[in-house]
C-alpha cells in the first residue's frame, strides 16, 4: 500500500512539474530568454488583425478590447496586455530598451538584434509570490503584461510574435 501511494505521489509530481508548476525562477527566466530569442528570429509572422494605422498578428485566443492613437489593450481571458507603439521609431530603435534598462529591479533584460530589427525581453518581480511584469519590445513597439512564473515563456513567445508582426499602413 505504501508503495502504491508513493507511486501515485511521484506520478502527480511528475505531471505537475511537466505543467511548469515546479519550475524554478532560474529555469523560467532561461526558458523565457530562449523562446523570446527564437520568436524574435521568426521574420515572417503574418498579420491577421487590423488596428488604427497598422496590422498585426494576434493569436486566436486574444482580442483587442480597446484602441487609442498609440496603444492597444489586448485581452486573453482575464489577462490584459498593453501594446504601446510609436510609428516614428524605426524597427532598429533602442529607445524602449534603453528606458527598460534604467529600471534597477530587472531580473532579466536581454536584447536581440539583426540587420533590420532590435528587440528585447524584460522581467520584473512583483510583490506577489510568483508574479512578474513581462515586457517585450521590437523597435518602437513594446508589450507589457503581468503574469505568473509558469506562464512567462508562453506569454513572452506570444508577445514577441505580436511585436514582430507590426506592419504600419499609414
Amino acid at each position: 500500500m505504501k508503495k502504491m501511494v508513493g507511486a501515485i505521489m511521484g506520478l502527480i509530481a511528475l505531471i505537475l512539474s511537466g505543467c511548469g508548476m515546479f519550475m524554478s525562477e532560474d529555469d523560467a527566466l532561461k526558458k523565457t530568454k530562449e523562446v523570446s530569442e527564437t520568436a524574435f528570429s521568426e521574420e515572417d509572422v503574418k498579420s491577421n488583425t487590423d488596428a488604427l494605422g497598422f496590422t498585426l498578428y494576434l493569436p486566436d485566443s486574444m482580442e483587442i478590447s480597446d484602441e487609442s492613437k498609440s496603444n492597444l489593450i489586448i485581452a486573453e481571458g482575464d489577462q490584459t496586455f498593453i501594446l504601446f507603439y510609436n510609428s516614428m521609431e524605426e524597427r532598429t530603435s533602442k529607445l524602449n530598451y534603453e528606458s527598460a534598462s534604467k529600471v534597477e529591479d530587472n531580473i532579466l533584460l536581454e536584447a536581440f538584434e539583426d540587420d533590420d530589427r532590435f528587440g528585447y525581453v524584460r522581467i520584473l518581480p512583483i510583490n506577489e509570490q510568483d508574479k512578474y511584469e513581462l515586457q517585450v519590445g521590437v523597435g518602437g513597439v513594446k508589450i507589457t503584461t503581468y503574469t505568473e512564473k509558469s506562464d512567462l515563456p508562453d506569454d513572452a513567445e506570444k508577445m514577441m510574435k505580436i511585436a514582430n508582426s507590426i506592419a504600419y499602413t499609414e
